[in-house]
């Protein structure tokens, strides 16, 4: 295929370009500054040259808190920007593949969300990209949009990079995370073929995608201490509300994902989170 990946510096991204590469796709991935979503002339401009089969727009403004006090960018970058791709791949043909988040959700409810479950974002950050949801809909009905949570990756900044560069100027250092809230972890090497395998099916409508196993980012934290052969001891639990400083942008409570949409069409669910943790562990210490 022809594939088009916007936001191809950010850790998803990365891993989009690598999977669609190890496929032997026609590949553009162009850096943020040739590809600026908020540039409508760039991006018709990009795709009137490149004649995508497939665009798999990973571009966002995801600094959560940063949001909250720049609302304007939020909404430039997320909603905005995303009109202009989803406009030019209605003009040109090219099948859709937006990555959207568990933000959208406001976290009250006390199951797992599905697919149908009514948004209700409480951050400007989640407000944001359901506006960007909006806009695919609008523009461009048979795309798929994909939601995920809680993502780390071999490139980028997450809470598995950080906890281990932490660990490293100090075996014995002490962790504190929050224990009421609740989501998927999601890695992007494996999140990114599935992407892919979408927009190659040209499957339509909204997809979870998220590694399985719920757990807190507490609990997270003790795994990835564990894998990395500290003692999850190392980590205490925290409230929300205990966080100092506290937080600008609200986060949900509960987040996770039910992955309802891949299951009920039988296709594949993502392996279970303690799997590519393992991975990822390994391959950011042996750097």
């Amino acid at each position: 295929m022809r594939v088009l990946v916007t936001g191809a510096g950010g850790q998803l991204g990365h891993d989009v370009v690598l999977t669609c590469a190890a496929a032997g796709d026609e590949l553009t991935a162009p850096p943020e500054a040739e590809l600026d979503v908020t540039d409508r002339d760039q991006i018709l401009g990009a795709m009137a040259h490149v004649r995508p089969d497939l665009v798999v727009h990973c571009g966002a403004y995801t600094a959560v808190d940063a949001c909250e006090g720049d609302p304007e960018r939020a909404w430039a970058v997320n909603a905005i920007g995303t009109r202009h791709v989803a406009d030019a791949c209605a003009r040109s043909g090219a099948f859709l593949v937006h990555v959207s988040t568990d933000y959208v959700f406001d976290g009250e409810q006390h199951e797992p969300y599905v697919e149908w479950d009514r948004p209700n974002p409480q951050s400007v950050y989640g407000r944001s990209k359901l506006g960007s949801e909006q806009e695919v809909q609008a523009l461009l009905p048979g795309a798929a949009i994909v939601r995920t949570s809680w993502m780390s990756g071999a490139h980028g900044v997450n809470v598995v990079a950080t906890v281990l560069r932490l660990l490293a100027t100090d075996r014995q250092r002490e962790f504190a995370f929050v224990d009421d809230q609740r989501g998927c972890p999601t890695f992007t090497a494996d999140l990114a073929p599935t992407l892919r395998a979408i927009g190659a099916a040209h499957r339509p409508g909204t997809f979870h995608i998220t590694n399985q196993g719920a757990t807190t980012w507490y609990g997270l934290v003790g795994e990835v201490l564990a894998c990395a052969g500290a003692s999850p001891d190392q980590v205490h639990p925290i409230s929300t509300a205990e966080l100092d400083p506290p937080r600008p942008a609200p986060r949900p409570v509960n987040s996770v994902l039910d992955n309802a949409a891949l299951r009920l069409s039988g296709l594949p669910l993502l392996a279970h989170h303690t799997e590519p943790l393992a991975r990822l562990v390994q391959e950011l210490m042996a750097r």
